[in-house]
């Protein structure tokens, strides 16, 4: 049985000292409200409105240190192209969004949305739209030169009937690790360079433990850090075709490589933090550059909280790619949609105008560690490490991210979440492929 590509977020969190978290049963009925699946789905609202208004509200989960100050860019970017109009900031902290759903699916099931929301590109952005619960936003970028300017891929994933339906702000890379310098040192542990192996990795972990060095810094309060930590393993297990059985369903759950991946997921789950159930992502991140622990396995939300704490980009870290993933980017795409019907439609549609703005972008993805998915503007700017994500990002493979809604739909989302969490619990491969099946119940390639 095929499955719809619609998704919102899904985390989870592996087993700690402080005990396991699953995802609450709620979520999946949250997921289903916010992309209008669930039973009492109004359907479409109709077009915002054209009325001149002074108000606006955008909602997002860009709270952190690094991340609001990216997203207030945007802010007084709108506010001087359109001064008068007074914003009303709903960023609700959690990271990957979880918290915004519980938000939004109050707000969309009382018929109240937000003007603008934070979401993904991708299945995130097709449910909406195919639920009528935003508007189209082609006229964005017709007048910013968008739809030209980025990559095919982008371009398809907020694409439904030949109209747009999210402006996308700007991409991360998710299968990145981050190392701490000094604390490699301590060890005696080399710096990991190009073609940097599992086995190489897994050794090193040890070798940092048996320094009294935390190998692993895990950001465990934000449930989502746990489950971009294994969907990053995974990818350099099974490879871009995997990623392509996945979105096909066609992968098998139970088969070799995806026990494989499993496998070593316990294994450097084993090295984590002590500490990681207590810590937020950015907590996580702050303990990185600091050197409090070696390792961390995350999206390049990690570069700008690293430099806004004060960390120096190759003298106090450094990164490469996840063992076994060089030559992808597994992208995580934040974008604005704008409600169906919203009440201050004019000024919904110019805040996008603003994300798709050619200076705007640059400036906003610099601030966040992002990158611009623009290739027609100046990145002479940016950093040495985000011009190699950039690099990355235009020559690599483009996979979108199962963890942050972007490939597959709610129900295989959540099950995915329910399923890493079970094994994080209990270390048996087996029970992945059982809790994946159980949460979706339907038959799954592999299941028995």
């Amino acid at each position: 049985m095929k499955r719809s590509t619609a998704s919102q977020v899904s985390a989870t969190q592996p087993r700690t000292p402080s005990g396991v978290r699953r995802g609450p049963g709620l979520l999946t009925a949250l997921l289903a409200a916010t992309t209008g699946l669930a039973a009492c789905s109004t359907g479409a609202a109709g077009p915002p409105s054209d009325a001149q208004t002074d108000k606006l509200e955008v909602i997002s989960w860009w709270t952190s240190g690094s991340e609001h100050p990216a997203l207030q860019s945007l802010f007084d970017a709108f506010t001087a192209a359109n001064p008068g109009v007074t914003i009303t900031d709903g960023a609700v902290a959690g990271g990957g969004g979880s918290n915004v759903a519980v938000v939004l699916a109050s707000r969309l099931t009382a018929g109240d949305p937000p003007d603008v929301w934070q979401t993904f590109i991708g299945a995130s952005t097709k449910a909406y739209a195919n639920t009528g619960r935003i508007a189209d936003v082609s006229s964005v970028y017709a007048d910013t030169g968008l739809a030209g300017a980025i990559p095919k891929a982008i371009l398809d994933s907020v694409t439904v009937g030949g109209k747009q339906y999210s402006v996308p702000s700007g991409s991360h890379r998710s299968n990145v690790l981050w190392f701490n310098r000094a604390a490699l040192a301590k060890a005696g542990v080399s710096v990991p360079t190009t073609g940097y192996t599992t086995d190489a990795w897994t050794a090193d972990l040890g070798k940092l433990k048996a320094a009294g060095v935390v190998p692993l810094c895990l950001g465990g309060k934000d449930r989502f850090a746990s489950a971009e930590l294994f969907e990053s393993i995974l990818l350099g297990a099974i490879g871009p075709e995997g990623w392509s059985a996945i979105a096909a369903d066609r992968f098998d759950w139970n088969g070799a490589k995806a026990n494989s991946a499993l496998k070593q997921f316990g294994k450097v789950l084993d090295y984590a933090d002590p500490q990681a159930g207590g810590l937020t992502w950015d907590q996580a991140t702050k303990k990185l550059g600091s050197g409090e622990c070696a390792f961390e396995s995350f999206n390049d939300s990690a570069y700008g909280e690293l430099v806004k704490a004060g960390a120096a980009e190759g003298t106090d870290f450094g990164y490469v790619p996840m063992p076994g993933t060089e030559g992808s980017y597994l992208a995580v795409v934040d974008a604005f949609v704008v409600a169906a019907g919203a009440k201050n439609g004019r000024n919904a549609l110019a805040f996008l105008k603003i994300v798709a703005d050619k200076t705007e972008t640059v400036a906003f993805n610099k601030l966040k560690g992002s990158v611009p998915l623009r290739g027609d503007v100046d990145t002479a700017s940016l950093s040495p490490y985000q011009k190699q994500a950039l690099a990355s990002l235009s020559k690599d493979t483009l996979l979108l991210s199962i963890v942050h809604g972007e490939l597959v739909s709610p129900a295989y989302q959540s099950a995915f979440y329910d399923a890493v969490a079970a094994f994080a619990g209990s270390r048996d491969p087996a029970t992945f492929g059982k809790t994946l099946l159980s949460s979706l119940s339907v038959p799954i390639p592999g299941g028995h």
